[in-house]
């Protein structure tokens, strides 16, 4: 088991909706008025309700509900010892359950109402608020869907329910939820085209509307585009909501059902003295892009690097014909060339190169960051976006691949939840991972946005940026420059190092708490590859798994797939967290698209690991924790879910129009009727998290026409007691990140599996 983390920490409880985690005795809590914050030395994380949900089945009425991490005392065979629980059926005392969260009432009625009080050394403390049986095992929360849209080019447009995320915010223990809406024309980066507005939603879980977040026409839509970790950052009890904005942004507050005012983000003093609007339209037509092109080649000559002598002296010269104009370029002569790289090189770079019907980008005009409150959606700050695109992707590289992309790797965006001090929740944003690549971390005290760290890897330096290869290249800076083309479409914060303090795993490089380079992973490509004997960075990819892999090792382990093909070292590989060094892995020499970790064979040491490897490859089939092959077969790879009560691991299948299934290795265990997973082939619910109950995971997924989103329920009896995973540092900030880009599972900071050592978990 792990050796690096403490197994041992007690709790010290707040007030206002806080519960800090510490790593010395229990204490009780100094008093405070609603908001104080957390006392020094502990983690600060949410102080929870009871969580109790019931819901009927073939056996009777199911039960379930929370173990707070604070009542937790010790270990068992079987899970964590704590507070006994009385459970109550219309005020009369029925059971008392000694092993678990759950219980079944075999007599119980639609009618009835059941609440649930904790026992300690025999005194019974605050019963939780009674709840009524669902009918079934889910839960259909109602959605209000935005209307139909039309593009400014006449396309019309639908809405369905995307991405979603859970956080308290008002304060009373109990979950909202924020979702964000996608219009059925949302586009990846390198898609042309106009989308519909994105809008991000808060319900109660009843179907109460809180607000909606308008960002407007100047935040394209798309699963890059839009990231919004919800958190308590300021440790007053209630989440808010930090958004990357733009002018138009706007939030609408409802009551009752109704919309009851709206309020704009606040432009920053300096746009507004620029003459910047709420009513401007930054986004690209096919006429604008071409007049961009044209001014773009009229500032040639004045651009830094060609000043320098870094990029060609001339666009001739860097699209390979004969010198025809003087510079700097008269308007008659940028429009020449425009129309020769449009209708000549670009093409002859790649037939999918048509630019002259480049429209609906954004690549223009102010980028912002808002922090929103979670009560009312109300904008509390607004700040300039770090960093700022400074072109439409010219320095990027967007224009440099035979595939010319303008647009598309600046605006490659990733956001998450850490605890970089150990004790306090910070924001973190990143912007590109293809070239130049940058993360920066946020403290937000309830007025001001403080920046606690800010990592760039500098550019990624091109001899010609309209033909060259940045990716894989280093940046400039010489502390980070080793991270270009190192980050996912997603990131994890986790205590790699074992000091209490949350690491920022970016992919095939991992930041330390103070915003330090930890380690960029390398490694030799093969004999086969695109170029044997090479040292080079292990490389971008779509998937990646945080935990406590093997219980064999001490600390973490990081599985990951890569898609450099010939030119990445591996396919598939297993790191150790705290130092990068690869563990075991295979070399593919394609695009490794799919990865994927789980407890499926029970009987197999550790959480096994499967990739979208080749056949017959070292690295196909599913590999146990140390990477030998168990079975030839594999699992699906869009996402996971504890769901059974033996704490093994089973996967969610289907995507597009299929009926998505809760699977296990044996077949179906649920088919998730009348609902659709999202992201296209990714197949992802729109969120799966712990959300009520005990400690398995709920699955919410929308309907089929998105009138609603189903939360379902694990109804299985379970004799594993174990708190909440919300009450775990790393799983609840992988909670706050998994509606990012590339939807990933959230995992706990320690070994949770069929074969879990309960004396190794850690006791909050």
């Amino acid at each position: 088991m792990r050796t690096t983390r403490a197994t041992a920490c007690a709790v010290a409880a707040t007030t206002a909706g806080v519960l800090a985690i510490t790593g010395a005795a229990a204490v009780a809590a100094p008093g405070g008025p609603p908001g104080s914050a957390a006392p020094t030395g502990g983690v600060q994380l949410e102080r929870l309700d009871r969580g109790l949900v019931a819901a009927h089945t073939s056996e009777g009425v199911f039960l379930s509900w929370r173990l707070l991490g604070e009542e937790v005392t010790g270990h068992t065979d079987s899970g964590m010892a704590g507070a006994d629980f009385v459970v109550y059926r219309d005020g009369a005392a029925i059971a008392t359950v000694t092993d678990s969260t759950n219980y079944v009432d075999p007599a119980g009625t639609a009618d009835a109402e059941y609440a649930v009080a904790p026992v300690v050394d025999g005194v019974e403390g605050e019963r939780s608020a009674a709840v009524t049986a669902w009918d079934a095992g889910y839960l259909d929360i109602p959605l209000n869907k935005p209307a139909d849209g039309v593009t400014p080019v006449g396309e019309a447009y639908t809405y369905s329910a995307n991405d979603a995320s859970v956080a308290d915010l008002d304060g009373d223990g109990e979950y909202e939820i924020v979702l964000k809406w996608d219009p059925s024309n949302s586009k990846d980066v390198s898609q042309k085209g106009y989308t519909g507005n994105q809008y991000l939603d808060a319900y109660e879980l009843d179907g109460t509307q809180l607000w909606r977040i308008d960002l407007g026409v100047n935040i394209r839509a798309g699963a890059h585009y839009t990231q919004f970790p919800v958190y308590d950052f300021d440790g007053d009890g209630a989440a808010e909501l930090m958004v990357k904005t733009a002018p138009g942004t706007k939030v609408t507050k409802y009551e009752d059902g109704e919309p009851a005012g709206e309020q704009y983000i606040q432009i920053p003093a300096r746009d507004r003295k620029a003459g910047v609007k709420h009513s401007d339209d930054y986004r690209y037509g096919a006429d604008d892009y071409y007049e961009h092109v044209v001014q773009m080649f009229r500032d040639w000559a004045s651009y830094p690097e060609v000043v320098s002598g870094q990029w060609p002296a001339t666009l001739e010269e860097a699209f390979g014909i004969e010198p025809r104009y003087d510079y700097p370029l008269s308007d008659a002569d940028a429009r020449a060339l425009a129309d020769h790289f449009m209708d000549v090189y670009a093409p002859s770079r790649s037939a999918r190169n048509d630019l002259r019907t480049f429209e609906g980008f954004v690549i223009s005009g102010p980028e912002y960051l808002t922090v929103f409150e979670g009560r009312s959606g109300r904008p509390l700050r607004t700040v300039d976006y770090k960093p700022g695109r400074e072109d439409d992707g010219l320095r990027w590289g967007d224009y440099a691949m035979s595939r010319i992309e303008p647009g598309n790797r600046v605006d490659r965006f990733l956001a998450g939840v850490a605890y970089l001090d150990g004790e306090r929740p910070s924001a973190v944003f990143a912007r590109g991972y293809y070239t130049r690549s940058t993360i920066v971390a946020y403290d937000w005290d309830g007025k001001n946005l403080t920046e606690r760290w800010f990592v760039d890897s500098g550019w990624t330096p091109m001899t010609n940026p309209f033909n060259d290869g940045p990716h894989g290249r280093l940046g400039t800076d010489p502390e980070f420059g080793s991270i270009t083309t190192q980050g996912f479409h997603s990131m994890s914060a986790a205590d790699v190092d074992g000091d209490g303090k949350h690491e920022i795993v970016y992919g095939s490089a991992t930041i330390d708490d103070d915003g330090s380079l930890l380690y960029s992973s390398f490694d030799t490509l093969p004999p086969g590859s695109g170029n044997p004997g090479a040292y080079v960075g292990l490389g971008h990819g779509d998937a990646m798994h945080v935990t406590d892999i093997d219980p064999s090792r001490p600390g973490l382990e990081i599985w990951t797939v890569h898609e450099g093909g010939a030119w990445a070292p591996y396919g598939s590989a297993m790191r150790d967290a705290a130092t990068g060094e690869v563990l075991f892995g295979a070399y593919s020499g394609r695009d490794t698209g799919r990865g994927m970790i789980g407890d499926v064979l029970p009987g197999t040491p550790g959480i096994e690991v499967w990739a979208s490897m080749p056949g017959g490859s070292d690295g196909s089939g599913t590999l146990s924790a140390t990477g030998e092959q168990v079975s030839t077969r594999t699992m699906g790879t869009n996402q996971s879910v504890r769901w059974a009560a033996d704490a093994t691991t089973q996967i969610i299948d289907g995507s597009g129009d299929a009926t998505p299934r809760i699977v296990d290795w044996s077949g179906t265990v649920l088919s998730l009727d009348g609902t659709r997973t999202n992201n296209g082939t990714k197949g992802n619910p729109s969120l799966v998290a712990d959300v009520l109950g005990d400690w398995r995971e709920e699955v919410l997924v929308r309907t089929a026409d998105s009138s609603a989103l189903r939360l379902y329920l694990s109804t299985e009896v379970t004799d594993i007691k174990l708190y909440t995973l919300m009450h775990d540092p790393q799983y609840r900030a992988e909670v706050a990140r998994q509606q990012t880009a590339y939807n990933q599972p959230s995992y706990p900071g320690f070994y949770l599996a069929s074969d879990t050592d309960w004396s190794q978990v850690p006791i909050p």
